[in-house]
């Protein structure tokens, strides 16, 4: 039953040392931030937006999130720093043509590849998934890879 005298507790099993830290998985959190929208957390889908620092978003969202005018109304971190339409880009996004989407994954019964993303760089073909980074013209909306921008070396949209 314990603690009869039979046994003798050791330190280890009566003094609790310090919790470990909870790690975030890094997969997680890029197929958060590439995948769901940054203010509603739902899938994103087209009209996309980006702010300047870079979030995502659904364009529907941003505007009722700037409509909603009610004195209740709790402030959402993720765009606080939105105040108007003016303070974000709609982005010209290209298709991936491997991207077989969600018309397979209707029941739940397929897995679902995280790594292959619904965009890709119109210029190097990356996927945008989180892995490389990307980077938005401000002035047109295109949406290019780093390296893309790189091989390029032109401030100008390359269409």
């Amino acid at each position: 039953m314990g603690c009869d005298g039979g046994t003798i507790p050791k330190r280890h099993e009566l003094v609790k040392g310090p919790r470990k830290v909870e790690k975030v998985d890094k997969v997680a959190e890029l197929v958060a931030r590439w995948f769901y929208c940054a203010l509603s957390q739902e899938k994103l889908r087209r009209p996309i937006v980006a702010c300047e620092l870079g979030r995502l978003y659904n364009k529907d969202a941003i505007i009722e999130y700037l409509l909603d005018k009610s004195p209740d109304k709790t402030p959402m971190e993720s765009a606080s720093h939105i105040k108007s339409i003016k303070n974000v880009t709609e982005l010209q996004l290209v298709d991936n043509p491997a991207w077989c989407g969600d018309k397979e994954s209707i029941k739940g019964d397929k897995y679902d590849d995280l790594q292959c993303a619904h965009f890709i760089c119109p210029v190097v073909g990356l996927e945008m998934n989180g892995r490389h980074r990307f980077c938005f013209l401000r002035n047109c909306g295109c949406v290019f890879s780093e390296r893309a921008l790189k091989e390029i070396k032109a401030e100008v949209c390359h269409k």
